[in-house]
Formats: structure tokens, C-alpha cells, sequence
């Protein structure tokens, strides 16, 4: 069982101006907010933005990504939306994604520290 998943952020204030909007449309909300990092979950921290504990420059893993699921595919056009309104750049556009599920829809953002994020869902519509 996941608890958690935590990326790299260079800049938390720029991290919250992000996630804060892009969270919203995923049904999720501020849960932590400290000095190295802030966190998005419905009840508990289940995602995360954290200084690199090293105090190394964080670094987008190749081929690393987290994926949410959504219930519907106008919650996945509108994470896209939040996502390129507050500084993320698109990886994705939405849309359906046949080679991995015939109703696989999905987007792909890159945050502003470069980090990929997924909204997806099974839904028809």
C-alpha cells in the first residue's frame, strides 16, 4: 500500500501557486505545509512537493511520473487547464490512449521543476 509520493521541488512557494489549483481539479487539498514541504490529499498527506533533503538541486527522474485517477474525463481536460494556466507546460494533451486501454483517458503535464504528472480515467465520458 502507497502512503505517500514525494517529488523534488527547487521552490515551494512556486510548488503551492502550482499544485494549490492543480490539486483543486483532482479533488484534493493542502494537508501539510512546512518550511521543507507541502502536501496534497483528501484527508491524509497522499502526494508531496519537498526540498531535496541532500540539499542537491532536485532532478525529474527519467520516465518517472505519478498518475491520478479521476471519475470522469472533464476532470481530467480540466487538471490539463489548471495545469498550463499556473506554469506547467504540456506533455499530453488529454485524450484517449488505446494502446494502453480502450477508455484510458489521460493528460500529461510537466510541473515547473519538470516532475510529470498524470490525470486519467476509465470513465465513458
Amino acid at each position: 500500500m502507497v502512503h505517500h509520493v514525494s517529488l523534488g521541488t527547487s521552490d515551494l512557494d512556486r510548488a503551492r501557486r502550482f499544485y494549490d489549483p492543480v490539486m483543486h481539479e483532482l479533488g484534493l487539498r493542502r494537508t501539510l505545509d512546512v518550511e521543507d514541504a507541502v502536501g496534497y490529499g483528501a484527508g491524509i498527506t497522499v502526494f508531496s512537493l519537498n526540498r531535496p533533503t541532500d540539499g542537491a538541486p532536485p532532478l525529474p527522474g527519467n520516465g518517472v511520473h505519478v498518475a491520478f485517477e479521476v471519475e470522469r474525463r472533464g476532470a481530467v481536460d480540466a487538471f490539463f487547464r489548471a495545469a498550463l494556466d499556473n506554469g506547467g507546460t504540456a506533455d499530453g494533451e488529454p485524450g484517449l490512449r488505446p494502446h494502453y486501454d480502450p477508455n484510458y483517458y489521460a493528460a500529461f503535464v510537466r510541473d515547473p521543476d519538470g516532475n510529470k504528472i498524470e490525470a486519467l480515467t476509465f470513465a465513458g465520458q
